[in-house]
């Protein structure tokens, strides 16, 4: 019997920490700060809706559920209030919070997750209100960004997202340390002494920025190992392709089709962070890259955008895009249009692209027919059973750069390493054997042109 694969094993270990309902061995008498640090199992769900239609707003909801059980939790509720905006005391409104607290109270949950990013006051008056945690969409995305990094760099990079994130939510759990104390309470400081509450803040508010400029200079490390690879791989001309979209559309199965990456592959939202490239050829043999990325999210946390910004640029910088797409979600061009968004916040929407509708085995033909009749230049692929993978490679092969400069030479049969330079990074015309070498027609790069016209 065969050893399981690196995807295999990950996705064994993965499962293997998910929550098994009605199990619980922690104390209901614990503190208030291990509630806060260990208890994310029962949520009902909120969410606002201010813009579009029902549909819209029930498939955010909806992925608001599969975000949460990803985090690992049980979805007991969920509501849904419509209004021109969100309050900005409460998100919800205070007749809205009583039936959230009721809610709460009949299901027996223990958090309450909000389909939006909070304020700080929103997020203290919702608790005070329930008397249960709550969390909103930007906490619970980052939270399973920390769960699924794996390598140095996304681990950091995910780390400084939260920092970012909570340095601007720092209190006391209750209030009991954000008090201000004067006179003698202040130690004799007098009016406006600061207390101690509040010195605890400042304090955590410095260890904050500390590890975040800390975190920065090893991004920074990081980015130059990067950036290095890539400069070799801009050196001998190999044209990079980068995998990009929303997330859970197929990315990681799509780049295993292609190139057999064996990336680990699960249906869960974010289940791959790590960006992972692998090299692969054309028909006619020109190497090319293919890199898979992050996945994307409607109103992904800018804090993730900023954080993750070495790791997106690579989709900016590539000679081509494949815009992966989920055929079978019931708002496809939802998605592509929030993909895009993130796409012009990193510069990246001027570069070639190729919109990949997967999931052909699954979808609605009459939603696939509409997709495609909004976007062109467009293929429809099942990475599962291997429809339309011809097709697509062959759209990537002709969207690929050219080589620049044309040349017609004869290597001699000694030079065998400029003729694999060749095949590898240009385009042959013509090839034919002669008595002192290899007669080719090519397009190749500038410098190779050079090298093999000096000959």
């Amino acid at each position: 019997m065969s050893e399981p694969g690196t995807d295999g094993l990950e996705l064994e270990e993965r499962q293997s920490l998910r929550r098994v309902s009605g199990l619980r061995t922690e104390l209901e008498d614990i503190t208030e700060v291990e509630y806060r640090q260990l208890r994310l199992e029962r949520v009902v769900l909120v969410g606002v809706w201010t813009e579009g239609t029902v549909e819209d707003a029930e498939n955010s909801l909806t992925e608001l559920k599969l975000l949460a059980e990803t985090a690992g939790s049980e979805v007991l509720d969920a509501l849904m209030q419509r209004r021109q905006k969100p309050d900005p005391a409460t998100y919800i409104g205070r007749g809205k919070v009583d039936e959230l607290r009721d809610a709460v109270q009949a299901s027996g949950a223990d958090t309450v997750i909000c389909d939006g990013e909070l304020a700080p006051g929103q997020l203290r008056n919702l608790e005070d209100r329930t008397k249960v945690k709550v969390v909103d969409r930007t906490a619970l995305i980052l939270d399973i960004f920390a769960q699924h990094a794996k390598s140095a760099e996304g681990k950091a990079q995910v780390e400084l997202a939260q920092l970012q994130y909570q340095t601007q939510r720092l209190r006391g759990w209750g209030g009991q340390l954000s008090r201000q104390a004067g006179g003698r309470a202040a130690g004799g400081e007098g009016i406006g002494g600061r207390g101690p509450g509040e010195t605890k803040l400042e304090t955590d508010r410095r260890r904050i920025q500390a590890k975040m400029a800390k975190l920065r200079r090893e991004l920074a490390m990081l980015r130059t190992t990067r950036d290095t690879k890539k400069a070799n791989r801009r050196r001998n001309a190999i044209p990079s392709v980068s995998i990009a979209g929303y997330t859970n559309a197929g990315k990681s199965s799509l780049l295993n089709r292609l190139t057999g990456a064996g990336v680990l592959v699960e249906d869960a939202l974010f289940a791959t962070l790590d960006p992972t490239t692998r090299r692969t050829q054309t028909s006619d043999g020109r190497v090319y890259t293919l890199s898979d990325t992050v996945g994307f999210v409607r109103h992904l946390p800018h804090q993730l955008v900023e954080a993750f910004r070495s790791t997106l640029e690579e989709v900016a910088e590539s000679d081509l895009v494949l815009h992966v797409v989920d055929g079978s979600h019931p708002d496809p061009e939802g998605q592509i249009a929030a993909v895009r968004e993130v796409f012009a916040e990193i510069g990246a929407q001027k570069v070639p692209e190729i919109v990949v509708i997967n999931k052909a085995d699954t979808a609605d033909p009459l939603v696939v027919k509409q997709v495609l009749a909004r976007e062109p230049h467009a293929v429809v692929v099942s990475a599962h059973t291997g429809e339309g993978i011809d097709e697509l490679l062959s759209a990537v092969e002709a969207d690929l750069p050219r080589p620049a400069t044309v040349v017609d030479v004869v290597v001699p049969y000694a030079r065998g390493d400029l003729l694999s330079q060749v095949h590898e990074s240009g385009e042959i015309e013509s090839l034919d054997h002669a008595a002192d070498g290899t007669h080719i027609v090519a397009r190749v790069p500038e410098d190779l042109a050079h090298q093999l016209q000096s000959l």
